[in-house]
């Protein structure tokens, strides 16, 4: 008889995952930040030439349109603030093609919130503390780091100021790959090949690792600003527990003309790539000329953060159906 119908999670581990998420709520709760749900589909896609959303063919009052299933709830969650919505969280589904693995579901629960007022620094501590809620068993130090400091450490080469050709070796031998492999690739996939590979296995170790003063080139949606080197860094900060990235945090960028240019730099860089262009978000464009205001969000795994507490050896086992048997 076929066993594929069964739920990828035990019960007894979907009854603890449903623990945990009252647990979620209840932490914004206790400080008065609002539950909102937000849509499953957008006008637009995240343009990030790392990230490959989907897209569907829908029939709407205005005929057949693309409409996008979100990597996250980002876009929706901004017009909210610049709506007057004030201190919001959401628990949202987000889906993002390809990501099947240990870590990662096509389909996946994204824990996301935004504190108009807050700098970064005390949305590290917010994030810190849930993390320690979530995860009782952890009683570790919260460890921060540079990223520039990391690569000096694992690597022994500066992220800004070393070779492309020097990159570009250090991540082939460091991947096992044939020399040439990585012959047209930019500074920015060489770093994140030799990150991913190299630095983020030992980070979070008997710790929470807070990683922040990431290049300039990979602020995304967060702002920009000179580090203690003079050099231009996005004013973002990413966590890391048992080697796993569990957050990622921003210093939001409100300027709208700054996150159009990006966005349009992003679908220049996917031209270049050979891969297709995604569709501008024009209505979070709007609401950041209408006025988003100052303060910091972060988006984080719901789905890693519940394997770790709950010590599963892959996100599959507190899925209740994973993407492979859905």
């Amino acid at each position: 008889m076929a066993t594929d119908w069964r739920p990828s999670a035990e019960i007894a581990t979907l009854r603890e995952r449903a623990r945990l998420l009252a647990s979620v709520r209840a932490f914004f709760a206790r400080r008065d930040v609002l539950e909102v749900e937000t849509p499953v589909l957008g006008q637009g896609g995240s343009t990030d030439v790392h990230l490959v959303s989907l897209s569907t063919q829908a029939r709407t009052d205005k005929g057949q349109r693309r409409l996008w299933l979100q990597t996250s709830p980002e876009f929706h969650m901004k017009r909210l603030l610049a709506a007057g919505s004030g201190p919001i969280f959401q628990l949202a589904r987000s889906f993002r093609d390809g990501e099947i693995g240990a870590r990662h579901n096509i389909e996946f629960t994204m824990l996301e919130w935004y504190r108009p007022g807050f700098s970064l620094d005390e949305l590290i501590n917010e994030t810190t503390a849930l993390v320690a809620a979530l995860v009782p068993s952890f009683t570790g130090p919260v460890v921060h780091y540079r990223y520039r400091e990391l690569f000096h450490t694992y690597l022994a080469v500066d992220p800004f100021t070393t070779s492309l050709e020097k990159l570009r070796t250090l991540a082939a031998e460091q991947g096992q790959m044939p020399a040439g492999t990585l012959a047209k690739e930019r500074r920015e996939t060489c770093l994140d090949l030799l990150m991913s590979m190299v630095i983020e296995p030992q980070l979070g170790r008997d710790e929470l690792s807070v990683v922040m003063d990431y290049p300039a080139s990979q602020a995304a949606l967060a702002r920009r600003h000179q580090d203690a080197d003079g050099e231009w860094v996005a004013s973002r900060f990413e966590l890391y527990l048992e080697g796993i990235e569990l957050a990622n945090g921003y210093h939001e960028l409100t300027d709208a003309d700054e996150q159009r240019a990006r966005f349009s730099e992003d679908n220049a860089e996917r031209r270049r790539l050979g891969l297709p262009e995604v569709d501008i978000d024009e209505r979070l464009l709007a609401a950041l000329e209408h006025g988003m205001p100052e303060g910091a969000g972060v988006a984080l795994g719901v789905d890693r953060l519940i394997q770790l507490a709950l010590g599963k050896a892959r996100l599959e086992d507190v899925l209740a159906f994973a993407t492979p048997n859905c």
